[in-house]
């Protein structure tokens, strides 16, 4: 005998002689829902002989209803869950999609976690190449040297710059010489054209200019990386100088 829970339609196999024809309360093992289950319908009984034939008035067979019907009377709800035990009944595969609370919960997508990954490496490389290439940057565009000023780096916007600038008093001829040594290096990643104008300031104590001179370096284009030294001197350079400063200048300023 098939039982169907009406409430989650789980299938239960039963033994069909534990119901009796009047049927009996039974719960669901499952979801714990309680019906009145009928029992299966008893073939008619043929008798070839009367009933005032047979001792009694009855025909054979009667009674047993009555009795079973008697007993399912007396049955509640928890001597009738006995079937739905697993010990004495299985549950049947049940069909249809699997309920919300069966489904299994899954975990972060992998393909969220990677492109949140992928994201963090773009960042970064661009982050590297930002201040890798700077000089490049700053070359190109101009207004980004404060920001990299702020952060501490050194940029130069026109992609010519001095390095090793150092000065030294001589004595020639019985008069005091200040040299002044340097390189002009293109740092960009591209040809450049050298400002044929070069300033030196001198300056005292309060960074009041005393005196200041040009002169013309040795190159007019660099290639990327190249460099060019220069030498200028000056003569009876001011006593009160404490400050030297060395910039490429337009016009002759």
């Amino acid at each position: 005998m098939i039982l169907t829970c009406p409430s989650c339609d789980t299938r239960y196999s039963i033994d069909a002689s534990k119901f009796p024809p009047g049927g009996r309360n039974v719960r669901c093992a499952k979801c714990g829902h309680s019906w009145h289950q009928a029992g299966e319908t008893p073939e008619p009984v043929e008798a070839s002989t009367s009933l005032s034939a047979l001792p009694g008035g009855h025909a054979p067979g009667l009674d047993a209803p009555q009795e079973a019907r008697s007993d399912a009377a007396d049955d509640d709800v928890a001597a009738v869950a006995a079937p739905f035990a697993p010990a004495s009944a299985s549950p049947m595969r049940e069909f249809g999609p699997a309920s919300a609370e069966q489904k299994p919960r899954l975990g972060p997508s992998l393909a969220v976690v990677a492109g949140w990954a992928g994201l963090v490496l773009v960042v970064m490389l661009i982050a590297f190449a930002a201040v890798r290439y700077r000089q490049d940057i700053a070359t190109v565009l101009p207004q980004s040297a404060s920001f990299y000023s702020s952060l501490g780096l050194h940029v130069n916007p026109s992609g010519i710059d001095f390095r090793q600038v150092e000065y030294r008093r001589e004595s020639e001829d019985g008069q005091v010489v200040l040299a002044v040594s340097g390189q002009i290096v293109n740092g960009g990643s591209r040809a450049m054209s050298v400002p044929q104008t070069v300033r030196v300031t001198l300056s005292d104590a309060g960074n009041h200019e005393l005196y200041h001179w040009t002169f013309k370096p040795a190159a007019q284009t660099l290639a990327p990386g190249q460099s060019v030294k220069f030498v200028t001197r000056l003569a009876s350079p001011p006593a009160a100088a404490r400050h030297l400063e060395v910039r490429f200048a337009k016009d002759g300023s």
